[in-house]
């Protein structure tokens, strides 16, 4: 069963990317995932959405670290290649990309994965908040081709009004 997001979100795929079906992806940690249509080597790139409620003091540079520590766990070689705090006082946002070797499908890939993290307020509790995490992950050879499509996914990403709102 997929996760769930702490906060209800709507967004657009790129096109002719294609929801992923549950065996595709790691449902139980991710609460949506969609593949590209053309695989490198064998490998599909894919972006996929989770996230948590945080309280105060959590910061997304802490979330983002442990990222990256999840990630050393199960892969070697990782490097945070770059990372950038974006966003308002509002609406803070952090970027980061990582690179890293890994065994898919009995194949050793260099791999990158571009991920955003937005924050969002509980208006509720002004300690607390949803961070969501956008991930794009894809071949070293095929990242910089499908980072304008995970770009322009990110620039439709924004919550979910409720009906009626």
């Amino acid at each position: 069963m997929p996760a769930t997001l702490p906060t209800p979100i709507e967004f657009r795929l790129p096109e002719g990317w294609l929801p992923a079906r549950s065996e595709e992806s790691d449902a139980a940690c991710v609460a949506f995932a969609a593949v590209h249509p053309q695989p490198d080597a064998g490998f599909a790139a894919n972006i996929t959405i989770d996230g948590e409620a945080v309280q105060d003091p959590v910061t997304l540079t802490d979330l983002a670290d442990e990222s990256a520590e999840r990630l050393r766990e199960v892969a070697e070689s990782v490097v945070v290649a770059h990372r950038r705090e974006v966003g308002t006082a509002d609406a803070p946002a952090l970027t980061q990309r990582l690179t890293f070797s890994a065994v898919v499908n009995g194949t050793h890939r260099d791999l990158v994965q571009s991920q955003v993290y937005l924050s969002l307020p509980d208006v509720g509790e002004s300690h607390k908040h949803a961070v969501i995490r956008l991930t794009l992950t894809a071949s070293a050879s095929q990242h910089d081709d499908v980072l304008g499509d995970f770009q322009g996914f990110v620039r439709t990403v924004r919550p979910d009004a409720p009906a009626g709102a």
